[in-house]
């Protein structure tokens, strides 16, 4: 039987999976590394950490699964998109921490730009806006604020690359610089229309191209890693960046078809197809994973923090042992008791855009206790998807009727009824709930014949449970308007 590694690089712990021709996962590993927080508002990571605890995944999940990686067709890579990382090309030795997607160290940059009238270009050519949770905004500080780092990167001395660059950078021993149109597009440097680096994008940001990754096909033959990783060379087949590998991972191939995924943050996408859909709601225009090399779009939304807030229920504040631990404090009292948790602790994405927002914890009393707080953090992750979900028909015109939920949060049984509570339609929870991972195994699998075409991956596809609406529409509603005064509240907070 054949079997593909997937190589899932997170925000919080990087895991590896090895699937079977069936889809099905036969073994698996995860290791969390160190988050740091050098000022408000800044998040990075060691990109050492990164390549080391992935490497790790990858030997622990093929020791497990009693595999060699010569056993393995192909191997797949998705990763926490926007997340910066510049390094040295003659030692591979990295320049500085990686700037993390979260981080809002950029925002006044953007602002300067957006105030100079830059952004429509931006927009019309990216499907982005200018915002500081991208590639290019934090690229360009890199630049800017490390020694020498500009000369030496005009002078083709250096590189950059998202994660997935990053690691196959290190699996191939510097022999591969490439990235895919899926996290390509997150960097504001790419023109998803024409499908490559930008000129003009490149200049608004002062970015020299010599820096920039080759961009391949997601899915598709791209070279062999070096045997001393993981004993074997293994060829590398897929890429893609996190949100769109759940998107093609849970079978979302047809237009109208949309996914939400809780993981650190929350990111809910749907399918366009061909078509890439401008947002007059505040959501993104995104490329899509593809399977054959066509350029596939999606409109996506994009949650700041959706699962982090159990991480720091857990971490921050101590209110419970583990992270499966708050689901049953939160379903020991019927409802939140009338306190709402905004968890805007590095702004507010989709669809409020707001850099300057903050976390809030609202409508507290003398009866609230834990349980309460820890099921208002539940509800706080539902309501943002709400929003997104809101925005998102508004720009698609025509309803959805199903959300299909995965990623780690999405074991929640407590999360996912609240959620389709507020949205009104049922939310489906897949058996296969790692389909980040997922996705980029079929995308390899798909490149190295282990899966013979898009039908059998969706005939692959299957459902665990699903979750029914079980309030009224008008409770819903009430629910909602309290939720978006609580939202009122936190935002240009650091102003």
């Amino acid at each position: 039987m054949p079997y593909v590694l997937a190589l899932d690089q997170g925000t919080t712990s990087s895991r590896a999976i090895v699937f079977n021709e069936l889809g099905l996962p036969v073994a698996s590993a995860q290791q969390e590394f160190p988050q740091h927080f050098p000022q408000p508002g800044w998040v990075e990571h060691d990109p050492m950490d990164l390549w080391h605890s992935q490497l790790a995944t990858a030997r622990q999940a093929l020791q497990q699964a009693g595999l060699r990686a010569d056993q393995i067709a192909g191997l797949g890579i998705t990763n926490q998109r926007e997340t910066t990382v510049l390094w040295e090309r003659k030692t591979g030795k990295p320049l500085h921490h990686a700037i993390v997607w979260q981080d809002r160290r950029t925002a006044d940059l953007c602002k300067q730009l957006t105030e100079q009238g830059h952004d429509p270009m931006v927009r019309e050519r990216t499907g982005l806006l200018l915002d500081s949770y991208f590639s290019g905004p934090k690229l360009a500080w890199l630049l800017d604020h490390l020694p020498d780092a500009r000369r030496r990167a005009e002078a083709g001395e250096l590189a950059f690359g998202t994660v997935d660059s990053w690691l196959i950078w290190n699996l191939t021993g510097g022999q591969r610089h490439i990235t895919d149109p899926s996290n390509a597009c997150r960097t504001l440097l790419f023109n998803i229309h024409r499908q490559c680096w930008d000129e003009d994008l490149l200049a608004l940001f002062n970015i020299p191209v010599q820096l920039l990754p080759e961009v391949v096909p997601s899915s598709g033959r791209h070279g062999l890693t070096m045997a001393e990783p993981l004993g074997s060379p293994i060829e590398i087949a897929g890429i893609a960046g996190d949100q769109q590998a759940a998107l093609f991972g849970q079978a979302c191939h047809k237009p109208g078809m949309a996914k939400n995924t809780y993981g650190t943050g929350c990111f809910m996408l749907l399918q366009t197809g061909e078509q890439a859909m401008r947002s007059a709601n505040g959501l993104l225009t995104t490329v899509a994973a593809s399977g054959d090399g066509k350029p596939r779009f999606a409109l996506e939304g994009s949650v700041f923090v959706g699962g982090a807030v159990v991480q720091w229920l857990r971490d921050g504040l101590g209110m419970v042992p583990n992270s499966s631990a708050v689901e049953p404090l939160a379903a020991s009292v019927p409802d939140s008791g009338g306190v709402y948790f905004v968890p805007a602790f590095t702004g507010l994405g989709a669809p409020h855009w707001d850099p300057h927002a903050c976390g809030g914890l609202l409508g507290l009393s003398r009866g609230t206790t834990q349980a309460h707080i820890a099921r208002a953090a539940l509800e706080g992750i539902a309501f943002q998807s709400a929003d997104l979900l809101e925005a998102m028909q508004a720009d698609a015109s025509e309803p959805l009727h199903e959300l299909r939920a995965d990623g780690g949060a999405a074991a929640n049984n407590l999360l996912l009824q609240c959620q389709a509570d507020l949205l009104g339609v049922p939310v489906v929870r897949p058996k296969v709930l790692e389909t980040t991972a997922l996705g980029a195994a079929l995308l390899a699998g798909l490149a190295t014949g282990v899966y013979p075409d898009m039908a059998t991956l969706t005939s692959q596809w299957q459902m665990d449970r699903t979750f029914e609406p079980a309030i009224s529409r008008d409770e819903a509603a009430a629910r909602r308007t309290k939720w978006r005064s609580a939202v009122v509240r936190v935002q240009n907070w650091q102003v």
